[in-house]
């Protein structure tokens, strides 16, 4: 296999037609037989792949290029997801606007190269999967969710929380899913995941969610400022369902369809195994 080959099962396995802007061949490279994948790669996760005798390298974070630089363009993707919970599309498209402004200066001024630069220096082909990943780990957790909860009225976030825990990434990580609004006992309401599109959305987002209709949302991550914000609103619940375990509830999807190819994939900087 090749690099473009590398990138092209994970769009295809998300369901993609184009390459999203986070996404892409950083370093190209033929002949690839064995791969290391992590969440976050730095220079010491490309040295350390090149002790272990890997052909290239991927890495889930963006860390270099145009994928890095570009990052906050994949943001426009929430405003899918929004109106796919009743948002409306202006109303999503407005509560998102700050927020891309946000990471977009935050980006423009990293120091894209670093990574990308090593990489070059060592000759070992790096690519970035991060869009694709995230888009297969939304839609498994989803339709685990759905089919776990069914269409109980009474399901109380405690029960998101073990339905959670039934994921094996979600049962072998150290970080479990917890609630960081709201609480255990009170009642889900509609859930809604929410992992693609970059990153946080903020708190207007979280708010146009629950002025849809959402009662809980399980996302990745969520910052302190917007986890405050959202608690004043008091409308809904959030889950974080945990950084590692939820990427790599993606990843592993990515992986699983590598190894059918025939590529030797090994997990690391982050990676939870699925079993």
């Amino acid at each position: 296999m090749n690099t473009q080959d590398i990138l092209n099962t994970a769009l295809e396995l998300a369901g993609l037609e184009e390459t999203p802007a986070d996404s892409g061949v950083v370093v190209a490279g033929e002949n690839i037989s064995k791969v290391a994948f992590g969440v976050d790669i730095e220079v010491a996760e490309l040295l350390l792949a090149r002790e272990l005798g890997v052909d290239a390298v991927i890495t889930h974070h963006p860390r270099g290029g145009l994928p890095m630089v570009d990052f906050h363009n994949v943001m426009s993707n929430q405003i899918d997801r929004m109106v796919k919970a009743g948002v409306p599309i202006n109303k999503a498209q407005k509560a998102l606007k700050e927020r891309v402004e946000q990471v977009s200066r935050a980006h423009h001024v990293a120091n894209y190269d670093r990574v990308m630069s090593a990489a070059k220096l060592l000759e070992m082909p790096f690519i970035v999967i991060h869009t694709p990943a995230d888009i297969l780990a939304e839609n498994l957790v989803q339709e685990h969710l759905d089919r776990t909860l069914g269409q109980s009225e009474k399901a109380v976030v405690r029960d998101v929380i073990e339905a959670l825990e039934q994921i094996p990434e979600y049962h072998n990580t150290l970080a479990k899913p917890v609630v960081r609004v709201g609480r255990e006992s009170d009642y889900a309401g509609r859930v809604f995941v929410t992992m693609a599109g970059g990153t946080s959305g903020g708190e207007d987002v979280t708010r146009a969610y629950f002025e849809a209709g959402v009662g809980t949302l399980v996302v990745m991550h969520m910052p302190d400022n917007t986890i405050k914000a959202v608690k004043k609103q008091n409308i809904g619940n959030v889950v974080v369902a945990g950084h590692m375990a939820s990427d790599s509830v993606g990843i592993n999807q990515v992986i699983s369809g590598l190894e059918k190819k025939g590529l030797q994939v090994l997990r690391m900087s982050g990676v939870l195994e699925p079993l």
